[in-house]
């Protein structure tokens, strides 16, 4: 298959994470709607951003997705609509959706859309009803084995469908069927269909015996928080599948996530097709896999799973609460200053101090991540060793801007 017909689709929950994903590869971004977004706890973006948000994917050859994928109602369908017009107008790829009332509205103004995952799309005869409505990309169920998928995908060749395949590769699994839950509904009065999810599933529970009255705590197994899924190892035989949309869960993680999270599929589904159909291929692209694999436990993760590829998940659920992630980040300052010619930065200490050698990270809504190992700094124009609150530190790095901010990255 070739490269060009391959599409990783990374998480954009705010400025720092559309510009860190396109650094880091993605071939595309996915974000929210003000008021329509399945992740609502994320930024979002006004219809006015838009614009600049397609400029800077075009900036890399990037796609720009707009997430309107919740549930609409009769009073919210005037500013859907507007909604709709105005990603039209500034050129924005596609609109997901699963609504009938947005994907009405995106034929009306003759405005390409992807079926999200939320349509729980699990077999040929609903993904042909959704492709006759003219869907560019549908995302299959993530209740679908991989023998699955490749049954839908022989059957678009066959058929000669005008329709890519999308699959989730990365990022939080939902106990409920394709994410349709209601219990934070019904415990907080916040839904998840419309965005609001406060994932009351992730937490321990203690189960009261009603006749004896003793106690259980739910804390060894979370039996209602899956295990993030990881197909980062079998990415080639997600290829060979026929599927061409490769997507990273995770529009209310960090930077740090979605950085290493795309650069490792964007290194992965590159050895994938390079490797593809040569002698020792795919012994050489696990090796490759496994390596990668290992450096995605560095962030926020709740242990990684197959999920459904190749049947019901095994020891699918998470050993505890929050993340496994073995790194943490801590803020220590500000950025002040930033020379482009001489690519120097001027660090302002606020908190914690700056040791030789540490790892930081540099995060701003402009530029993106950027990461130093082993960092050097000077301090009074003279290499330092340490620098505590207050004082003024400048290293050479990448280009930052004034207000970025400056984390040191330690192990848990």
């Amino acid at each position: 298959m070739h490269r060009n017909t391959i599409e990783l689709i990374s998480p954009a929950g705010d400025w720092t994470c559309i510009h860190t994903a396109l650094q880091a590869g993605a071939d595309a971004v996915y974000f929210g709607a003000e008021g329509y977004n399945m992740r609502a706890a994320s930024r979002s973006f006004a219809p006015e951003e838009f614009p600049a948000v397609v400029s800077a994917c075009r900036e890399h050859n990037a796609k720009a997705y707009l997430a309107l994928n919740t549930l609409i109602y009769d009073n919210e369908i005037a500013i859907m609509r507007e909604t709709v017009i105005a990603a039209k107008a500034a050129g924005i790829d596609a609109v997901i959706c699963w609504d009938m009332a947005v994907i009405e509205a995106c034929r009306e103004q003759g405005m390409p859309f992807h079926v999200s995952t939320q349509a729980s799309v699990s077999n040929y005869a609903a993904l042909r009803h959704y492709a006759a409505l003219g869907a560019a990309m549908i995302v299959l169920a993530r209740e679908l084995r991989l023998e699955q998928v490749r049954a839908i995908t022989a059957a678009i060749r066959r058929d000669g469908l005008s329709v890519r395949i999308e699959c989730f590769v990365h990022g939080a699994m939902c106990v409920a069927v394709s994410g349709r839950c209601f219990m934070s509904q019904d415990l907080f009065g916040k839904s998840a269909n419309r965005g609001e999810c406060l994932q009351p599933c992730r937490r321990k529970y203690r189960v009261t015996d009603t006749d004896e009255k003793f106690e259980l705590d739910l804390g060894e197994d979370y039996v209602m928080s899956p295990k993030d899924l990881c197909a980062i190892e079998f990415i080639d035989e997600l290829v060979e599948a026929g599927i061409t949309g490769f997507k990273i869960e995770g529009r209310n993680r960090s930077p740090e996530y979605v950085q290493l999270t795309t650069a490792a599929y964007r290194k992965a589904i590159d050895a994938a097709l390079a490797e593809e159909n040569t002698t020792g291929g795919r012994q050489r692209f696990r090796k490759t896999a496994e390596a990668l694999k290992d450096g995605l436990a560095r962030v926020y993760n709740r242990g990684f799973s197959e999920g459904f590829y190749f049947g019901q998940p095994f020891q699918a659920w998470a050993k505890r609460y929050g993340s496994l992630g073995t790194e943490k980040k801590t803020y220590i300052g500000i950025v002040e200053k930033y020379w482009p010619k001489a690519g120097v930065a001027e660090i302002l200490i606020h908190a914690r101090g700056l040791h030789s050698g540490e790892t930081l990270s540099i995060q701003g809504p402009e530029s993106g991540l950027v990461r130093f190992d082993d960092t050097r700094f000077f301090c009074n124009e003279a290499p330092a060793e340490q620098a505590g609150k207050g004082d003024v530190v400048t290293l050479k790095c990448e280009r930052v801007r004034k207000g970025d901010k400056v984390y040191v990255i330690e192990k848990r």
